[in-house]
């Protein structure tokens, strides 16, 4: 971790350093690894940023999903690409999540990466498949309660967050659900619509429009408080599980040794296309807070989330692989 911080650290003197490398860059198309599968929140506000950052840099910026064993295919591929700008991962709180349930991961999610930027703070929402007689937590609650192992859920992964929300709610209500995984958020909301599955904790982005399709039935929101774009939706909290929270987010990073003043220069304009007004606008009606901080700052982050995360694999059980 130390040298995170170390490479971190001289950030603020990279306009002396290495500067034509920012003066030239990029002359060839930029690919943004995405490392879950299209259609999921991670994908959406990844291909919101991807048209503007083209923009703003003259040159393609490429969305490339891979997904994959949580995160993990994604994550190692992009670990490995050359640290000259031209590769950047734009993942999850998946990175934060990973180091808690695999005893050996391929990549180092701290020392192979520089950051970038946090995008976006995003809460999950609680959703059910309209045939689920609930409209409610608390109905939802008396209902699973009375029907164990009756009722599954669906997560874009075994240990991603979706998958921890459910399991740490499970625990929090003393549910017995049967949990199953997909490569995906997108097909696990197919296979909830079609009724295979029953419910599940889905990012905003990609669940809402299935929920204001009437396809799928909202009942909660994951964060602590209510959100201003769904300022009616209770949180999870108030439908009785007292002390639930658990939200994800979607940031950038570029491989470790990548020249400073370009890891400089994509945070600066990715944090500009962040507050660009139709950008805000869309990330926010997706349910998604818009955030553009500095590298230092989503280091921080990342270690605060690493730590958390571990507690709530800890407290949920989740088998660690």
């Amino acid at each position: 971790m130390n040298n995170f911080f170390t490479v971190l650290s001289v950030i603020g003197l990279a306009l002396g350093c290495g500067l034509s490398h920012a003066q030239s860059y990029p002359n060839k198309p930029v690919r943004m690894i995405v490392p879950f599968a299209a259609g999921g929140g991670t994908d959406i506000v990844a291909r919101t940023m991807a048209p503007k950052l083209t923009e703003a840099f003259g040159q393609s910026f490429v969305v490339e999903n891979r997904a994959g064993a949580n995160a993990n295919i994604g994550m190692d591929l992009a670990a490995k690409s050359p640290p000259d700008g031209y590769t950047l991962s734009f993942t999850s709180s998946s990175l934060a999540i990973n180091p808690s349930l695999y005893k050996k991961l391929t990549y180092d999610p701290i020392k192979d990466f520089a950051p970038v930027t946090l995008a976006t703070l995003i809460p999950f929402i609680l959703v059910t498949h309209p045939s689920v007689p609930v409209s409610s937590v608390r109905q939802l609650v008396t209902f699973a309660t009375a029907r164990p192992r009756q009722l599954s859920y669906a997560s874009s992964g075994a240990g991603n967050a979706t998958h921890l929300s459910m399991a740490l709610f499970e625990r929090m209500a003393k549910l017995q659900l049967i949990h199953i995984p997909y490569k995906g958020t997108g097909q696990g909301i197919i296979d909830l619509m079609g009724g295979h599955v029953q419910l599940m904790f889905g990012a905003i982005p990609s669940t809402m429009p299935q929920v204001r399709a009437d396809k799928l039935k909202l009942l909660a929101i994951s964060s602590a408080k209510r959100s201003v774009v769904l300022p009616y939706t209770p949180t999870i909290a108030e439908g009785g599980v007292q002390g639930y929270e658990l939200t994800s987010w979607y940031g950038a990073l570029v491989p470790s040794g990548t020249p400073v003043a370009i890891v400089n220069r994509l945070n600066a304009e990715m944090v500009k296309v962040l507050n660009q007004p139709d950008v805000k606008l869309r990330l926010t009606d997706e349910g998604a807070e818009p955030v553009g901080n500095t590298p230092q700052q989503f280091a921080t982050f990342i270690l605060s989330e690493r730590s958390k995360y571990a507690e709530v694999v800890s407290a949920a059980r989740v088998p660690v692989e």
